[in-house]
């Protein structure tokens, strides 16, 4: 009986928390009624609904008892921190260090470019010039997947190093015990979704990744998608995350996302899977025909560069680390010159702070959120809190 009533509370408090956020003076009475709307669901005549639990015990539990999703998890070493290693915490008026812009580009053209230098090395060995798609589709999903993995431990160290915003308060959501499963098959759906929609989409058999590249266009081109690719991304984006938000029929996909308050890179895709399926494919293949439209047409390679980039930004975005940073784009400077840029934190607001009613829907830059009056005001990353003489750089690995 003690146990039920202490998940039963759990459940109560970590409801009222996400419209609260433990701050009195801004509870509103329509948030409040949505917390009361919500409480049926939530709590059964048998007690809370299981599926809803954030309690996360499994890393130290005995392994014996762990499926092959824990195994997974654990073997890829993508946690988002060590166990029995401390985490600096930090006053949100102390000064917080930025993340050299640089460092962010470097990291992923490294990576990315890698990944088709390879993809030449093997044609040139193997003198197969022209591969089935799900042979390539296999090759750049093993890529893609190393790519993360080394972007996730980075993250922890970095993590070691400066800490989590809201850290003197909170410590981070990991992954809980009852969503294992799913987080473990999102490392799959997620990239895999991406690899298979730019397949079907975009890819030229023919066409190797010298071929490609060898043209001066194609780099030319290639500054061009990097930097309008995620605008255009986050227009279409920001519409569908607000009305999962705002429209009642279909917070219901939504809802498990924000269960998660103070998120970690590997929860980014804890969702449903509808929410899913339209986050890695129904909003890019707009984001794609709506370049196409306008006479930017992506290739599969470029394409593949141009993912990098948008996932690196999500998973700095779930992060949670107390840097100042900006995605990583080729018209960061232009977003930067009228505040429209995204910083970790204003991501890591909309999940604090955010419930049925939310705020900073973008998820690459702040534009939308800007033009369309959705944006909230930072806390620890404003301008006058960086520590300007305090650069830290994003090692290649």
């Amino acid at each position: 009986m003690s146990s039920q009533l202490d998940l039963g509370c759990e459940h109560v408090r970590g409801l009222l928390e996400s419209v609260l956020q433990l701050d009195s003076s801004k509870v509103h009475v329509e948030q409040l009624q949505q917390v009361k709307a919500e409480l049926p669901g939530r709590m059964s005549a048998k007690g809370p609904n299981p599926e809803d639990s954030v309690r996360s015990t499994w890393r130290r539990s005995d392994k014996k008892d762990w499926t092959y999703h824990h195994w997974i998890i654990d073997t890829l070493n993508i946690h988002h921190a060590n166990l029995d290693e401390s985490i600096p915490k930090h006053a949100k008026s102390e000064k917080i260090p930025y993340v050299k812009q640089w460092s962010h580009h470097l990291f992923v053209l490294f990576h990315a470019l890698s990944a088709l230098v390879v993809h030449q090395a093997l044609v040139e060995i193997t003198g197969y010039r022209e591969p089935s798609r799900w042979i390539i589709g296999v090759y750049y999903f093993i890529a893609y997947q190393v790519t993360l993995a080394q972007e996730v431990r980075i993250l922890r160290r970095l993590a070691h190093a400066y800490g989590f915003l809201d850290g003197d308060e909170h410590e981070r959501n990991d992954i809980p015990d009852v969503g294992v499963p799913r987080a473990a098959a999102s490392l799959f759906k997620t990239l895999g979704f991406r690899i298979i929609m730019t397949l079907l989409v975009a890819y030229n058999p023919s066409q190797t990744p010298f071929d490609a590249m060898s043209s001066p266009s194609w780099w030319v081109w290639l500054c061009v998608k990097i930097g309008a690719y995620p605008v255009v991304l986050d227009f279409w984006f920001y519409w569908y995350h607000r009305m999962m938000h705002e429209v009642p029929s279909l917070w219901r996909f939504h809802r498990k996302h924000h269960l998660i308050k103070h998120p970690v890179p590997l929860l980014s895709a804890y969702a449903d899977d509808e929410q899913e399926f339209l986050d890695m494919v129904g909003i890019p293949l707009i984001t794609y025909f709506t370049l196409y439209a306008f006479g930017c047409r992506l290739g599969y390679y470029d394409w593949f560069v141009v993912h990098q980039y948008v996932t690196y930004t999500e998973a700095w975005g779930h992060s949670g680390l107390r840097l100042y940073t900006t995605p990583p784009s080729t018209v960061d400077w232009l977003l930067s010159m009228f505040n429209l840029e995204l910083t970790i934190e204003d991501h890591d607001l909309h999940h604090r702070k955010g419930w049925r009613k939310s705020h900073n829907y973008g998820k690459q830059t702040l534009l939308w959120d800007s033009v369309f009056g959705t944006s909230i005001g930072r806390i620890e990353a404003t301008k006058d809190n960086i520590d300007t003489a305090h650069g830290v750089r994003m090692p290649l690995i």
